[in-house]
């Protein structure tokens, strides 16, 4: 499996945790949310600096031959921390992305033919639209991918919204997939506990190495509020009154 899926199902909950009193591993720390450091294009010289604090890397990809290599130089020069190709497009030709990407994991299109993936051994996350319907919703959970990520932004492209934040509990409430989104670069860490609450596991943004590193300190320190169970919504019964039932007639005595 994919290191950085392991992670992402960790933190959503989607791994059982071993029962029983005899002598095992050390209790897993509280799962927090997931920091994934988008970069446009390698730049080795700061990479290290740029990815400080993050939880994996994301490599912009158009699956090239050139691309895979890019990644495997990503993946040398900081091995600490999985990295995964973000396919921006779907591509022309088939297994062009998938076959020896380099990566961990892969994020892609909707749109992308089914036939492009199909050689790749990296864990797969199927980039989704935030309004997509609850019914396509739900038939996402039936799919042969590890996680699913949802890009929205606010009004000013800048700053989380009250709608996004809906957006994010609808989606999460229909989905048993592991959850990711985009977030924009000022995002505090407060905020992140609040997209953690909405059933966010793993947020994915741009951000240079400080302002990381600063964001991940801050989210180490916080105490993540629980959450409901994903996929928790139900079929909502109607109630019956205790008006609504008739009562039984009583029996006449006899004279």
């Amino acid at each position: 499996m994919s290191k950085f899926i392991g992670r992402l199902k960790q933190a959503s909950g989607a791994v059982a945790q071993p029962m029983g009193f005899g002598r095992g591993k050390a209790a897993s720390p509280e799962p927090k949310i997931l920091l994934v450091a988008s970069l446009a294009k390698a730049t080795a010289g700061n990479l290290a600096e740029l990815t400080a604090g993050a939880d994996a890397g994301l490599l912009s990809i158009s699956g090239s031959v050139g691309d895979a290599k890019a990644l495997r130089q990503c993946a040398s020069a900081v091995p600490a921390i999985p990295w995964g190709g973000w396919l921006k497009s779907s591509p022309r030709r088939k297994g062009q992305p998938g076959k020896d990407s380099g990566g961990d994991f892969i994020v892609f299109p909707a749109k992308t033919p089914l036939g492009a993936l199909e050689d790749t051994k990296a864990g797969k996350i199927l980039e989704l639209e935030a309004t997509l319907d609850g019914g396509l919703l739900r038939a996402v959970s039936e799919l042969p991918v590890d996680g699913v990520l949802v890009s929205t932004k606010g009004e000013d492209g800048l700053s989380l919204t009250w709608q996004n934040l809906m957006l994010f509990q609808r989606i999460s409430q229909l989905l048993t997939k592991p959850l990711l989104a985009t977030v924009p670069p000022g995002v505090t860490a407060a905020e992140l506990s609040r997209l953690w609450q909405a059933g966010v596991d793993g947020v994915v943004l741009e951000m240079a190495g400080e302002g990381l590193g600063k964001l991940r300190a801050a989210v180490d320190k916080l105490i993540f509020p629980s959450r409901t169970r994903r996929g928790g919504v139900g079929v909502l019964l109607p109630k019956i009154s205790e008006e609504s039932v008739p009562e039984e007639d009583e029996e006449e005595e006899l004279p």
